[in-house]
Parts: C-alpha cells; sequence; structure tokens
C-alpha cells in the first residue's frame, strides 16, 4: 500500500514560524527529507525512530540533484511510508515543490501541500520594512534573483517590473546583485531608489543592511555579505528606522547572542524558549539522557509498596516528580496512597511538577539547595522521623546525611539515571576554540562534568562565558578550573535567563 508525501514549507527560519499544520506532520512522519534553509531544532518534533535524510542545497555544493530528490520521495512513499519534505520557506515560492509533486502524480502518490510563511514578507518585517504601506506602496512583487541558469536569456519582464512596481522583493540574488541593479536602473527605477540587502533573515543572527539600487552591489562586495540574502527594493526601505524592532537592544536585548543550551535531551526548550524570546540563538547540545537506573526501580517499587510508612517525602527535580508518580501508578496507585505524609519540594520547577499530579508541597526553602531544606525540615521532623527521597541515582549526599544527624531515617530510593551524551563533542569544541558561541549555561553539577567530558578538556570552554544556575552548580564549574561570569541569584530557569540578561545589558 502506498503512503503519503506532504510539501511542507518549514517557515524561513525562526522556528516560531512553523505552522500548527506542519509542527503535526513532523509528528507523524516516518521519513524526514529536509534541506539547508530548514532550521534543524525544527527537527525536534520528529519521531526519534523516523529516517532524517539532508539533501539541501547551498550555492555551488548540492547534496542531492532535484531530480533525485523527486525519485527519493516517491520511492520512500512506495515502501508505505509517510514522508515530509521540508522546504526553507514555502514549497510553491521558488521552492521547486511544483515539480516534486507533479513527479508524484506521475507516480499515482498522493501527496498535500502545506504551505509555509515565506521568506518574501516575514524577512522585510524582521527588518521593520512592510512590503506594503498606506500612502507609500500598494504593489509589491517577488521575484526570483537567481533564473534557471540553463535558460538562453532572462525572462524577468524588466520593462515594465522596474517602474511598475511599487516594492521589488528579489530571493536569492545577492551573487546577481550587479545584473539585477543595472536591469532596475536601465529600465527607469531612479539609482538612489532606497533598497534593503537582508541576511540569515528571522534568525537571531540576521543582518540588514540598507543602501539604495545604485550602491547595493558595491556595498555587497565590499562587506563581503553572501547567501542566503534578500534583496528588497522601494520606498518602504525608509520606514526601517521607525519600524525596526527585531534587531532593537530595549526590545529583544540579547539579540545576536549565541548560547550553548546544555540539558538533558528532552528538557532544554525551556530554556531556549525564553532566551530565543529574547533575541538570542541557542545552540542545544544535550550532555545528559535521563533513564532509568541502573538497577531498576526495585528500591523506588519497594519504596511506594510501604508508602505508608512515610511521615515526609522529599522530591529535589521535576524528573524525581515524574519518575515517582510513573511506578506509583504502575503500582496501581494514585495521590490517595500519600496518605497523610508530608511533601518537600526544593525547586520552583519541582513544585510545579508536584502541582501538575495534584500535590501541593508543604515546604519549599526559598534558597534552592539541599542544606536549605535541612534548615527548614529539621525544627518540625517528628521523633524519628521516616522520610523517603526520590532522586536521581547518583548524587550530594548532603542531603540525607544531614537529616540522619536529626534523628530521621532516610530511605535514598533512586528514582533515574543522569547518562552522559557523547555525541557531537569533537564539533562542538571546534565551535568554541573559533569564538562562535558567546555563553554557555549550566543547569546543574551532572551538566558541567558531562560538557567537559563531551569535550574531553576545559580548553573549548575558556573561550565563552559561563553561566550558572546557581551556587552549587557555580562549584561545580570551579572544580573543573572554570570560573562562571555569571551565577543566578534564583536558582531557576527564570532566575538564570535574567542574569544573562541583566549581565549584556
Amino acid at each position: 500500500m502506498s503512503g503519503k508525501v506532504f510539501l511542507v514549507g518549514a517557515g524561513p527560519g525562526d522556528p516560531r514560524l512553523l505552522t500548527v499544520g506542519a509542527m503535526n506532520c513532523l509528528k507523524n512522519a516516518d521519513v524526514v527529507v529536509y534541506d539547508h534553509l530548514a532550521d534543524e531544532s525544527i527537527l525536534s518534533y520528529v519521531p526519534a525512530e523516523a529516517e532524517c535524510i539532508y539533501v539541501g542545497k547551498q550555492s555551488r555544493k548540492h547534496t542531492m540533484r532535484q531530480e533525485d530528490i523527486n525519485v527519493l520521495l516517491a520511492d520512500k512513499a512506495d515502501e508505505g511510508k509517510t514522508v515530509v519534505r521540508l522546504k526553507g520557506g514555502d514549497p510553491f515560492v521558488f521552492g521547486r515543490g511544483g515539480e516534486e509533486a507533479l513527479v508524484l502524480l506521475a507516480r499515482g502518490i498522493p501527496f498535500e501541500v502545506l504551505p509555509g510563511v515565506t521568506s518574501a514578507i516575514s524577512v522585510p518585517a524582521y527588518a521593520g520594512i512592510p512590503v506594503t504601506h498606506r500612502g507609500v506602496a500598494v504593489s509589491f512583487a517577488v521575484i526570483t534573483g537567481h533564473e534557471d541558469p540553463t535558460k538562453s536569456e532572462s525572462h524577468i519582464r524588466w520593462t515594465h517590473l522596474a517602474t511598475g512596481v511599487d516594492t521589488l522583493i528579489f530571493l536569492m540574488g545577492v551573487a546577481n546583485l550587479p545584473v539585477i541593479t543595472k536591469n532596475l536602473i536601465d529600465n527607469g527605477r531612479p539609482a538612489d531608489t532606497p533598497a534593503a540587502i537582508i541576511r540569515w533573515g528571522t534568525r537571531s543572527d540576521q543582518e540588514t543592511y540598507v543602501t539604495t539600487i545604485g550602491e547595493a552591489a558595491a556595498m555587497a562586495e565590499r562587506d563581503g555579505i553572501r547567501p542566503p540574502a534578500i534583496f528588497i527594493v522601494g520606498e518602504v526601505v525608509k520606514l526601517r528606522e521607525q519600524l525596526r524592532w527585531f534587531d532593537r537592544a530595549y526590545i529583544r536585548p540579547l539579540h545576536g547572542k549565541r548560547i550553548l543550551v546544555t540539558r538533558a535531551r528532552a528538557q532544554a526548550s525551556a530554556l531556549t524558549e525564553q532566551l530565543t524570546a529574547l533575541g538570542a540563538s541557542c545552540i542545544e547540545t544535550p550532555v545528559i539522557r535521563i533513564e532509568p537506573p541502573a538497577d531498576g526501580y526495585a528500591a523506588l517499587d519497594h519504596a511506594i509498596d510501604e508508602i505508608h510508612i512515610y511521615q515526609w517525602l522529599i522530591f529535589t527535580s521535576t524528573n524525581g516528580v515524574e519518575h515517582f508518580f510513573a511506578r506509583l501508578h504502575h503500582a496501581g496507585k494514585d495521590t490517595r496512597a500519600l496518605g497523610y505524609a508530608k511533601v518537600a519540594a526544593i525547586g520552583s520547577a519541582t513544585e510545579k511538577a508536584l502541582r501538575s499530579f495534584g500535590v501541593h508541597a508543604d515546604i519549599v526553602p526559598r534558597e534552592f539547595r539541599a542544606e536549605a531544606l535541612v534548615e527548614a525540615l529539621s525544627p518540625i521532623l517528628p521523633p524519628r522521623a521516616r522520610i523517603l527521597l526520590a532522586r536521581a541515582q547518583e548524587a550530594r549526599d548532603v542531603l540525607p546525611e544531614s537529616l540522619r544527624t536529626h534523628g530521621a531515617t532516610v530511605d535514598v530510593a533512586p528514582a533515574y539515571a543522569t547518562i552522559p551524551e557523547r555525541e557531537g563533542g569533537e564539533a562542538l569544541a571546534a565551535r568554541l576554540m573559533r569564538g562562535e558561541i558567546d555563553f554557555v549555561t549550566f543547569t546543574s553539577s551532572s551538566t558541567v562534568k558531562n560538557l567537559v567530558q563531551k569535550l574531553s578538556n576545559i580548553t573549548p570552554l575558556q573561550h565563552t562565558k559561563i553561566a550558572c544556575i546557581g551556587p552549587v552548580t557555580a562549584e561545580t564549574a570551579q572544580s573543573f578550573a572554570l570560573e562562571p561570569d555569571i551565577v543566578a541569584e534564583h536558582y531557576t530557569i527564570d532566575g538564570l535567563v535574567h542574569a544573562i540578561r541583566e549581565y549584556v545589558q
């Protein structure tokens, strides 16, 4: 039975511009065939078991010929698979989606087209340039700046285009700027007409160069402006100085900052989302993954079977909460099994995770660390209190040992294990050494240890600034001879983001 192909637009670069329909397609894909301009963070929606095939095309460097891509899509669908062809921008705006659809039609393979946000309007918008504006521009045209090289002559009607449309947007035209600008001027567009070149539009490293038609080609050559970029022509360019928002420091204070986010593979999104919203370009590098404890859940399951004997339950992380309640439900129990036990949590995120299971923590110390919890608990513990601590398999012993000195019996039940991620260390080290990353974030001691192991040594980290979520994480960094530049006062993701923002400003 034949599968189906979805021709999906990924938008211009900012993953926030991905449509809901596109996201749902990716979540249900068996195969994803993606190109160079599709932001790779979008691939996080793809199931782990799906096959991802890169067929990107860059100037003079094609991973796969278009004809071969067409066949690849059809062949994968013939295997009965759901195939997503993920293209930058929109599939039908200079995306060759029409050619792919015709091949699928000829092969009798069903397909759907999910339009994407085209760079023709979104990139100027991110630069503060509306393609139309009342009293300034009532028409716009989108033109390829890179026509089929096999054609003997241009099919662009320069005599009509140059003066017949208010705003002109040339896609993929940087390399041909001398030809484009000459044709515009020769056909009546004044050389002093405002123009702009926008590179890597909608991404945090977007660059906007304001110029005129007559000076654009020389500026691109002088400043070394390279693809991908669009070229926009018209009086609307003058509005940029008033309407620019994406690269204004008071609106997006982290614009242009490149930040490495080190967290567990499934947990980086919250930090990334906040930093991206402030203008940063985030590179997610998972340094740990969460797995069941090495010896299984025997200790935790036994504690859950005897849950009625505990006066206090302590949780130190969201992972501990989630794994505890997963095993509670596995045992056929729910929150009623907790009885009269009181609950303590370290950190607002842990407290929030408990609330999602209908449990309100009785104690959440102001300072999100083990020592503060001991200080809060010790005066109110009943004699010979029985405490269950559900936590990571490897963790500091400060909490259980300190509670035992106050007469408590503490059962430590490993709820999960953190496993180092080694893949990609060499490439990441090279980027750090080249100065391509401005900040590295550490959200736990384990992220510090595992990133150092992933990089093999600390030398690459001496070429960037280090931001730690709190003093315990900072102490771990210092133990590796890494001096943090930023230590959050509030030991949460929000606190870390605030500290980075304050440091930059």
